[in-house]
């Protein structure tokens, strides 16, 4: 497990599924149905997945927007 984030600020500049799970209060695998998914921000870099600080947070407010 990584450390308990509370805010944004404390975020890393790139996010891995690890941080998506905690963050989010998923599974492992509903992380990586959503990393999968189209419309998620993830850049894959070979076989690893990750999702950049800033699109993250602005997939969070367009899914909470209405």
């Amino acid at each position: 497990m990584i450390c308990s984030i509370t805010s944004y600020d404390q975020l890393p500049l790139t996010l891995c599924a690890e941080h998506i799970s905690q963050i989010l209060g998923i599974s492992r695998s509903a992380t990586y149905t959503l990393l999968r998914s189209k419309g998620f921000p993830t850049i894959y870099i070979g076989k690893r997945m990750v999702v950049p600080k800033d699109k993250f947070i602005a997939w969070i407010e367009e899914q909470t927007a209405g």
